[in-house]
């Protein structure tokens, strides 16, 4: 049970953009073999996802301080993240599961108001696409 706990909240804090691997968790829990891939699965999933809905929160209330020295982007790169949103729309979600981009964009989301179920769907199909890929590379080198 730990170890689901532990997955889950690397998962979940590597969906923020704090720096964190939840891949590395993965793979060293399936190299194990000790526990159920589609528990794994589900457990990385769902806590992935839940932090990029903590993202999303968070871009839908970002705005309010845009004007505060320590807001982490200009407003040049904000201008930038919403009009490369803007010309790609909520389509680009489906790149939320890439490392440095995918993360800021779930935050844009919420700054562009896109409504939560769109946002769930996308980034759960891009999030648990990537977990499936990793576990079927992960069992087909065991």
């Amino acid at each position: 049970m730990i170890a689901y706990l532990g997955l889950f909240s690397a998962a979940l804090i590597a969906a923020t953009i704090l720096p964190l691997q939840s891949e590395a968790a993965l793979v060293g829990l399936l190299l194990t073999q000790d526990y159920s891939v589609a528990v794994l699965f589900m457990v990385a999933t769902t806590g992935n996802v839940l932090g990029a809905v903590i993202n999303w929160y968070l871009g839908r209330f970002l705005l309010a301080f845009q004007h505060k020295r320590w807001f982490p982007a200009s407003e040049q790169q904000l201008t930038r993240a919403q009009g490369w949103y803007h010309r790609y729309g909520r389509w680009s979600l489906l790149a939320s599961w890439l490392p440095v981009v995918g993360d800021p964009l779930t935050v844009v989301a919420g700054v562009m108001r896109e409504p939560l179920v769109p946002f769930l769907l996308l980034v759960t199909l891009a999030k648990a696409g990537r977990y499936l890929v990793l576990i079927a590379a992960t069992l087909a080198w065991l």
